[in-house]
């Protein structure tokens, strides 16, 4: 199969019964930095198994906004780029028969594929590529730079494209 991944983010989000916030949400003083590390009032979350149990309640509703979740209550937070930082990626196959998996540093499994695309966006200014993952419900992980780095060593070319193959699906890694 010769699929070509899509730079668009997925449009499917479990959150749409969430609606535009009420004046009863709470806007948690939570923020997720760009480089994936959890804030509490301004400092770092010291704590992995609690910024863990964060991650299991973010959500993402149609605006884009982020969301911890509970049966109790939900509140908005902060996310600067993405909510989850893929840290390792391990391969298996060759070409239209590899499969690409994910490590995020929150420990999340993800293969690259249909449901879970790889995308590149691009700086306007610099053209420097800021390539991401879907990890799961429109949530997004920026592929860390070495990470990065070592799919461009796995890239290949297909209808004049250099990119990579995961699960039957074709992802660019340059400019269109």
């Amino acid at each position: 199969m010769d699929s070509v991944g899509k730079a668009a983010r997925p449009d499917k989000h479990p959150t749409a019964h969430l609606g535009a916030g009420s004046a009863t949400d709470e806007a948690y003083d939570i923020r997720i930095l760009a480089d994936g590390t959890w804030t509490y009032h301004g400092s770092p979350i010291g704590r992995p198994a609690l910024v863990k149990l964060f991650a299991s309640v973010l959500r993402r509703d149609e605006a884009g906004a982020y969301w911890l979740i509970t049966p109790a209550e939900r509140g908005r937070i902060t996310v600067d780029d993405a909510p989850f930082v893929a840290v390792d990626v391990s391969a298996s196959g060759a070409g239209a028969d590899s499969v690409l998996t994910f490590r995020t540093n929150l420990d999340e499994q993800v293969t690259a594929g249909p449901d879970n695309p790889i995308r590149v966006a691009f700086d306007d200014e610099t053209a420097a590529p800021r390539p991401y993952v879907t990890v799961r419900d429109g949530m997004e992980a920026l592929i860390a730079r070495p990470v990065f780095y070592a799919l461009a060593d796995r890239a290949v070319e297909n209808h004049g494209k250099l990119g990579v193959w995961s699960a039957g699906c074709f992802f660019p890694l340059e400019q269109s």
